[in-house]
């Protein structure tokens, strides 16, 4: 398929006007061909009304026929073949595997939402039959649906080009629930997304839906971005990306008119809490699996384990021999994009030059672009007397905690933001002393794991993927798992309605078949 560097509105291509964006090589920084042109007021205005005309139409399809287009989707996407794995790996500097792998993630997550729809809980279709005989008053008749909000505007993440981007679980959730959707495309990869933006475009038309129900646009800075949040037709917000970025949409969405909800994953360090019995029992062990986690895709995930924390002694010197070494044969990796590279230098150095924080150990020394992985320790009365040494540094860089004693281990706890993930390591001994942690794990996590690493993220019904400000804008939703489809849904009530004019899903009959609380009850 040729690249042709176009904007995909509705189901038109144009080439945007407002100046030209390059894809790079991430291993050498040359610029890739063709220019893509970024998108200018009349492109945004264009997708937006589209979107518009489109909602009322796309809200209501037929469950089946919508399944069917998100299942569409996925077979175009895997029909592109290996002109989008060979793209991707250029532009991101991901290993092949790491691209294959992130692209049966992101059909995966397409076909398991087409059988969300299908099977039709989303709907939470509620019914309170009348009781006209009720005493001392009669009760009325009421039913309940959920129904989509609007048209969302989802942003392409820069460290998944698939799986968080153009197709990805913030577009698959959103249309799941019949929300079109404008997506802004990264900068990072846009040959990658030109490609799989075309898959959902001909899937809109193979499926015979509305053009509006899809339209994708290049921009760069913020221009683009903002104006598509600031828009009065887009009514919720998918984002991954940095914390800057996050805010300022949030900014943007909470100054408009109508303020709109911004679903805005965004900065976690996903602290690893190392428990005694299991320090003791295999320090050394943990140390080396820790570095598999930590080096993982240059340590360019929002999971990446950013911060040890435990009780100074034997077992932690046991696990940073273990760590030290495995750390000392990491090679380096291409990062995402030279930009990437840079501010990950920063991070690193700021660590390094830091009067209260010691280098334990580095990977490799790599190559132009190339992240080198590191290892610091700090004592945890300059943790918590130093903020900044809890902000992020997206990459293979993580920070030991050392901890006096089980009171200060939970003060550290205490004092971090909200997190994606925590992850506990302990043995059966360890029972008692990870109870009385879980209270406050609750509070800062959506995700507490046992035994493991917060990278490799499955997508499931259970799973969440979200957590306490600022690691999403809204620790109350996740963006991976069916559970995403709620951030774009919204319940309505239908008092005393005549059955013909009710929505399938709450007519007596109930046509569509899905599963419906009555009087309190499924049934």
């Amino acid at each position: 398929m040729a690249l042709t560097g176009d904007l995909l509105i509705g189901g038109a291509t144009r080439h945007g006007t407002a100046g030209d964006i390059h894809g790079l090589d991430a291993a050498t920084g040359e610029k890739l061909e063709p220019a893509f042109g970024a998108a200018g007021p009349d492109d945004l205005e264009k997708a937006c009304a589209l979107a518009a005309e489109a909602f009322p139409i796309f809200r209501e399809t037929d469950l089946e026929a919508r399944a069917v287009f998100l299942e569409t989707i996925a077979q175009n996407i895997m029909d592109i073949g290996d002109e989008l794995v060979q793209r991707c790996v250029t532009e991101t500097g991901l290993p092949q595997a790491r691209v294959e792998g992130e692209r049966g993630r992101t059909v995966g997550q397409l076909r398991l939402f087409a059988a969300t729809v299908r099977e039709g809980s989303f709907l939470e279709a509620r019914i309170d039959p009348a009781m006209p005989d009720r005493k001392p008053m009669p009760r009325v008749d009421l039913r309940l649906r959920n129904v989509a909000v609007g048209p969302v505007a989802v942003f392409g993440a820069s460290n998944f080009p698939l799986a968080f981007s153009v197709a990805g679980g913030d577009t698959a959730s959103a249309l799941a629930a019949g929300c079109p959707v404008v997506v802004k495309a990264h900068s990072a990869h846009p040959g990658t997304s030109e490609l799989v933006g075309k898959a959902v475009q001909k899937a809109v038309k193979d499926c015979g839906l509305h053009e509006g129900v899809f339209s994708m646009l290049f921009g760069s800075g913020r221009v683009i971005g903002q104006g598509l949040v600031a828009d009065p037709r887009i009514k919720a917000v998918g984002f991954t990306g940095s914390r800057s970025g996050g805010t300022a949409l949030m900014a943007t969405a909470a100054a408009r008119s109508e303020p709109i909800p911004v679903y805005a994953e965004m900065s976690s360090i996903n602290p690893v809490v190392l428990l005694g019995g299991a320090l003791a029992a295999r320090g050394e062990a943990i140390g080396k699996a820790f570095v598999g986690s930590l080096t993982m895709g240059a340590g360019q995930f929002c999971t990446n384990p950013g911060l040890i924390l435990a009780i100074d002694g034997e077992g932690l010197e046991s696990f940073v021999k273990g760590a030290s070494a495995a750390l000392g044969e990491a090679p380096a990796a291409t990062m995402l994009t030279p930009g990437i590279h840079e501010a990950y230098c920063e991070g690193v150095k700021r660590l390094d030059g830091h009067s209260q924080v010691q280098k334990l150990a580095e990977g490799k020394v790599g190559e132009k672009f190339q992240g080198q992985a590191a290892l610091f320790s700090t004592k945890a009365a300059d943790f918590l007397a130093n903020p900044e040494l809890q902000e992020e540094v997206f990459g293979s860089t993580s920070l030991i905690v050392r901890c006096a004693d089980e009171a200060e281990l939970q003060k550290v706890l205490g004092s971090v933001e909200g997190q994606l993930t925590i992850a506990l390591h302990m043995e059966e001994g360890d029972h008692d002393d990870a109870r009385k942690l879980l209270p406050v794990l609750e509070e800062k996590a959506g995700r507490i794991l046992v035994n493991g690493f917060g990278t490799g993220v499955e997508v499931a019904p259970a799973m969440v993927h979200g957590g306490p400000f600022p690691a999403t804008s809204d620790g109350r939703s996740t963006s991976v798992g069916t559970l995403a489809i709620a951030r774009f849904l919204r319940p309505v009530s239908y008092q005393d309605m005549p059955d013909a004019l009710l929505p399938k899903a709450l007519q007596e009959a109930n046509p569509l078949n899905v599963p419906r609380r009555i009087d309190g009850k499924l049934g």
